[in-house]
């Protein structure tokens, strides 16, 4: 099911708080955002701050909480691509459009203590 979300990263220059806007899919517990940027020859500037410092805040609703990110890569990436593409499935256009893999990452929630 996909949603939208307020995805805060931490930039990897400046050091400051950087809101985005994104879809998110659910997947068990965890969610995935896809870094498409319409298919663009780049990656989206969120996605190179998820690689550099892989913490982020994500708000969905009243709801705010801390997650873990993690960049998803061979058969793990191949099935939650299918997931995204299904709900989604612009997504495929935009991989068509770039020479560039379109990267996915795994947002899982950090356990408050």
């Amino acid at each position: 099911m996909r949603r939208q979300i307020r995805l805060t990263t931490t930039g990897r220059t400046s050091g400051k708080a950087r809101p985005v806007t994104l879809y998110a899919f659910d997947d068990d517990d965890r969610l995935v955002v896809v870094g498409s940027r319409g298919g663009a020859a780049r990656d989206p500037a969120w996605a190179g701050n998820l690689r550099a410092e892989p913490r982020a805040t994500v708000r969905h609703g009243g709801d705010e909480r801390q997650v873990r990110v993690k960049e998803v890569a061979g058969a793990e990436r191949d099935r939650l691509w299918k997931l995204v593409c299904e709900d989604f499935p612009l997504y495929a256009t935009y991989q068509r459009r770039t020479k560039r893999t379109i990267p996915l990452f795994d947002l899982e929630p950090v356990e408050e203590r």
